[in-house]
Formats: C-alpha cells, sequence, structure tokens
C-alpha cells in the first residue's frame, strides 16, 4: 500500500521506528556524556583546599579536648546538616594544638572523647586511642587522622575540603616503617 505522497507504509514505519530508536539513543546518551564532560565542565569547586575557622582561640582552653564543628567546602544545595562535619580540636598548651577528625582509623565510625581516662574511644570496635591521637589498643592499625592547622588572629582554622589521610609512611606489625 503506498500512502499520499509516494511512501510506502512500509518506508513510513522504518523510518518512524529509526527516528524513535535515535530519539531514545539520545535521552539515553546525555547522562553518559555528561558524566564523562564532568570534570571539564564543572571543573574543580572553589573551596576545595580552602582554611576554615573552627572557632576562636577561646574555645579551646590549654589542656584540654574539645569537639568543634566545621561547615564542609565541597558541599551542595541538598546537603543540608551532613555538610557539618565535626573535629575534636587538642590544646596542647598557649601555641600548640592538634586537630582530628572524628572518624575512627578502623571502619570510620566516630569516636568519643573521655576526659575521666584521657583517651579517645570508638563504639564500633572497641578502638582506642590515647590523648595524642596514636593508637593505644583495639583493630585500628594507626592513631587518629589529623587535620593541617594553623592559627590567624584569634581563630583556629583547619584545611579542609579533604579528609585527612595516612602519611606515606605506616608501620608494620614489627614496628619497622615501611613505604605504603
Amino acid at each position: 500500500m503506498t500512502l499520499p505522497g509516494g511512501i510506502s507504509r512500509r518506508a513510513l514505519f522504518l523510518k518512524l521506528g529509526i527516528l524513535f530508536n535515535a530519539v531514545v539513543g539520545i535521552i539515553l546518551a546525555v547522562p553518559f556524556v555528561r558524566y564523562i564532560l564532568s570534570p571539564v565542565i564543572r571543573g574543580r569547586k572553589p573551596g576545595y583546599a580552602s582554611w576554615i575557622s573552627v572557632g576562636s582561640l577561646d574555645q579551646f582552653p590549654a589542656g584540654q579536648t574539645r569537639l568543634a564543628t566545621y561547615r564542609n567546602p565541597i558541599r551542595n544545595e541538598w546537603d543540608g546538616e551532613t555538610a557539618d562535619i565535626a573535629c575534636w580540636v587538642r590544646r596542647i598548651d598557649a601555641d600548640n594544638f592538634q586537630v582530628f577528625a572524628i572518624n575512627c582509623a578502623h571502619l570510620w565510625c566516630p569516636v568519643r572523647w573521655f576526659p575521666q581516662s584521657s583517651l579517645f574511644m570508638c563504639p564500633c570496635h572497641g578502638g582506642v586511642y590515647y590523648a595524642d591521637g596514636s593508637r593505644a589498643a583495639g583493630p585500628p592499625e594507626r592513631g587518629l587522622f589529623q587535620y593541617s592547622h594553623k592559627v590567624e588572629g584569634d581563630k583556629l582554622l583547619i584545611e579542609a575540603g579533604e579528609m585527612p589521610t595516612p602519611p606515606s609512611t605506616a608501620y608494620n606489625k614489627q614496628g619497622s616503617s615501611r613505604c605504603v
């Protein structure tokens, strides 16, 4: 059967099928192409390597460890409260600080500070850390992760944007250092 305009019914449905498949193919290709091109299109977010204030120096008395929070510089509009990240700040003396990630080095459970025993303890698998963040007992093979920090004026700043990770050397079971 031939339709008006000189095209057969078979050719019409063939062209409609090809058109439909092309539209579906384009729709399915859009997310793939966006994924491939996203590093070029989006680039690096501006807060990636920024210094974030965790509070004034008055909030951290000498000889004490306090919980502090900061707003993640790499966040999306829908992150809500999950963009608030906690960390432990230990003020050793007037000029020296240590800032620890709140996560255990074993399975990233949040650790708690117990001032009575001067220990950080992980509730998940019994990881225990000394006040300086070094490993005391339990399954973690290393101490707590530490943030780089600096003091500017009366503010304590940490280098946020990247989760702190282990240093370039680690210790094996015998205690000698090896490169990781």
